[in-house]
């Protein structure tokens, strides 16, 4: 709640944008911002990128297919839904059936679409787009960039929700995809939480 002495928030000042280093799939700029609270300038780091998408992916049998890769920040493999980064000019949804097919080797013609957050608000200035995604077949090989080494696995619906619950995800995108999917499929009717917590 906002206390009474607390000043209104007026918007920050761009004063100028300065270029940064091309990361390949990342760029980086400066921004030089007027803080309004205080009336000083400052230089913010942003990251430049395209946006993403990501998905709960269900196959024709039930299952949710997710990937376990390494992922170098952290330096260990964790398991993820499926997903990457939106080439130019592309539409979210052809992109998560181009990164369903890339990273695990099915292909889908349903796709709910659930919305968007941001990848990181603090300094990126992108969004991620998640997806539920059901009857998923396997019909490819894995088609993967030379910095990845995916290793698909298929869990049962209901293990899946235990894995959220207890903090299994440690991805916050594909948590966030997750936590959206299950609300979509209690909507559809596909499924119920309380059904399974008793």
């Amino acid at each position: 709640m906002k206390r009474k002495d607390q000043p209104a928030q007026t918007e920050w000042q761009l004063l100028r944008s300065e270029p940064g280093m091309d990361m390949t799939i990342f760029r980086t700029r400066f921004d030089w911002m007027r803080n309004p609270r205080n009336g000083k300038d400052v230089r913010v780091t942003i990251v430049e990128s395209a946006d993403s998408v990501n998905g709960m992916v269900l196959t024709t049998e039930g299952e949710v297919v997710l990937t376990r890769q390494f992922r170098f920040g952290i330096g260990r493999h964790i398991l993820e839904v499926p997903g990457g980064l939106l080439e130019p000019g592309e539409k979210p949804e052809t992109a998560m059936a181009r990164e369903l097919q890339e990273e695990t080797g099915h292909t889908a013609h349903t796709f709910h679409y659930l919305g968007k957050v941001a990848a990181n608000p603090v300094f990126m200035d992108s969004y991620i787009h998640h997806f539920l995604v059901l009857d998923a077949r396997p019909t490819h090989a894995l088609d993967l960039d030379d910095a990845e080494d995916i290793r698909v696995e298929r869990y049962a619906l209901d293990e899946v929700w235990r894995m959220v619950r207890a903090g299994k995800f440690i991805h916050p995108h594909s948590f966030s995809a997750l936590v959206r999917a299950f609300w979509k499929l209690e909507e559809l009717g596909l499924w119920s939480a309380h059904a399974k917590e008793g």
